[in-house]
């Protein structure tokens, strides 16, 4: 029988972190070790508010199970629904595996990896003055992932961040909180200001209209998919799904979405919550074949884990055996 603890760890954060549905000062993480007696395997997850999610909520899930005589990777996910509890749980076990056969997880997996991947900047929602600002100082990042917020600054916040950093590559993410007319009136602009990539400019239970809108730019489903069971409902509204492991429960889900959303010609972007390198981890194994990669949570914190993620010029590193898997 395996032994498992879960515990909650607060994070500050460098500065306030605002998107469309409000702003934070720090992340509140949830860390599960999975131990043999012999090795013992971490993982971790957010809670996420948006889906009434918790870190009592959470640890209170994981605690629901730990008497269970039988946890494996393929029962969990019948055991614990997809989300953040199931997703710390499924890591930490991918995690113990790993330990024990001295083979790295990609391997047991058998996910092709690459030793560097190229990760978006996320610029928090404000002013276009200071979201300019942001992107001025970092004007080497490859990729910049605006946070817009539905009101009529947005369209000024990417004129401004393009005069900023006119060689990024710019993605924005409405984080649901757009209208139909709003849509209409910004696209055409953003079009032309080369906006590579939209992601969720619609609520999740009303993302129907975009089987009725032109897409000059490709719409990328977060909020609106989380699992492959997602995948039917979203074929004529999006090109391209987020896929975290927050949302899925973890990497073992995660691989069947992706597998999925390939046979489906559909784009894929990994993306992350704000955490630290332990949770970023497992994601950036799927990061390899990804057409976009939005893995910079670590990048807002104070200060990060031992044996933490290397970001370098925009690149992201393969995690160390000491961290994760």
């Amino acid at each position: 029988m395996l032994t498992i603890e879960a515990r909650e760890e607060t994070w500050p954060l460098k500065e306030v972190f605002r998107i469309a549905r409000g702003a934070c000062t720090e992340t509140r993480v949830v860390v599960v070790t999975v131990s043999n007696g012999e090795h013992t395997g971490r993982g971790e997850c957010v809670p996420i508010a948006r889906y009434n999610q918790s870190t009592e909520s959470v640890i209170a899930q994981i605690e629901s199970i730990k008497e269970e005589k039988r946890l494996d990777r393929q029962h969990l996910q019948k055991l614990l629904p997809a989300g953040a509890a199931r997703n710390a749980l499924d890591c930490a076990l991918w995690d113990l595996q790993a330990k024990i056969s001295g083979k790295r997880v990609w391997e047991l997996a058998n996910i092709p990896v690459v030793s560097e991947v190229v990760t978006t900047l996320t610029i928090s929602l404000d002013t276009d003055a200071k979201m300019a600002a942001a992107a001025r100082a970092n004007a080497t990042a490859p990729i910049l992932k605006l946070k817009l917020g539905g009101d009529d600054l947005d369209l000024a916040r990417v004129k401004a961040v393009r005069e900023a950093a006119p060689a990024a590559r710019v993605l924005i993410d409405a984080n649901e909180s757009w209208s139909r007319e709003h849509y209409e009136e910004i696209v055409p602009a953003l079009n032309e200001l080369g906006v590579a990539l939209i992601e969720q400019p619609f609520p999740a239970d009303a993302d129907e209209v975009l089987e009725t809108l032109d897409h000059p730019i490709p719409v990328c489903a977060d909020e609106s998919c989380h699992t492959t069971t997602d995948l039917p409902r979203l074929t004529n509204r999006y090109e391209a799904i987020n896929v975290k492991l927050d949302k899925t429960g973890g990497l073992t889900e995660a691989l069947h979405l992706c597998e999925r959303a390939r046979e489906g010609r559909c784009k894929l972007l990994f993306g992350c919550m704000v955490c630290t390198s332990l949770g970023i981890a497992p994601a950036r194994l799927l990061a390899s074949p990804a057409d976009y990669v939005d893995l910079d949570g670590p990048l807002l914190l104070a200060g990060d884990r031992h044996h933490e993620l290397f970001y370098h010029n925009g690149k992201i590193s393969l995690p160390l055996r000491k961290l994760w898997g």
